[in-house]
């Protein structure tokens, strides 16, 4: 009886997982709603697969968000949040206004291509037609600091006679935007219809040099 004793007290206690802070419960629970409604959408995502993924409980994530709506809400705002805060970064004022623009196109086009969520978050709301999107205000404040800064190289390179002076900075975003993600949020139907992998490397660094080449013909002044 001693030595069962004895063995109990000298076997390894296990481990209780440390406790989190709110802000770590809420970190895990975003991430663990980003690839559930990336994954399924907004309809065909559970709470009950978030709760497991980020070791939550739904207690947690009623007082944390308080409802399914306000959880997916704040999923589009976290990552639009990660797109702003890299596009803050970006240093192309001093740049030639050509290159300037391109290095935005570069930009936009990495982080599209590391951030799959978000082509796969943005594709669902637009099938929701933006329903959950207008209820946010923080995503209307986070107006792109990238159209600015479009806005001012290409004022400075039509003043320089470099770029043609008809280009409307939305318009050039928005197609920035659709170069950067086409090939990505249908990956799966070209590469199936064409018989090609359009989600490998070499294929994509192709087509980023041909979406280059396109941009820089359409932006020179002729």
């Amino acid at each position: 009886m001693t030595d069962s004793v004895a063995d109990l007290d000298a076997a390894p206690k296990p481990r209780r997982r440390p406790r989190r802070s709110a802000e770590q419960n809420r970190a895990e629970i975003l991430k663990a709603a980003t690839a559930e409604f990336a994954t399924h959408g907004y309809a065909g995502a559970r709470i009950d697969r978030i709760v497991k993924k980020a070791g939550s409980n739904p207690r947690m994530i009623y007082e944390q968000f308080g409802s399914k709506s306000a959880l997916y809400v704040a999923t589009l705002e976290n990552a639009l949040g990660a797109l702003r805060a890299e596009e803050l970064t970006l240093e192309v004022m001093h740049l030639d206004p050509l290159e300037g623009l391109l290095k935005l196109f570069d930009f936009m086009n990495g982080h599209l291509e590391r951030n799959g969520h978000l082509v796969s978050l943005l594709r669902s709301e637009n099938m929701l037609k933006a329903r959950h999107m207008r209820k946010s205000a923080r995503i209307r404040e986070m107006s792109s600091p990238v159209l600015t800064m479009t806005k001012r190289l290409l004022a400075r390179g039509v003043a320089e006679g470099r770029l043609s002076a008809d280009i409307d900075p939305l318009r050039l975003y928005v197609m920035i935007a659709a170069l950067s993600q086409f090939h990505l949020a249908n990956a799966h139907t070209l590469s199936s219809e064409f018989e090609t992998d359009v989600s490998s490397a070499e294929w994509r660094t192709a087509r980023r040099a041909d979406a280059r080449k396109m941009l820089a013909a359409y932006l020179e002044k002729t």
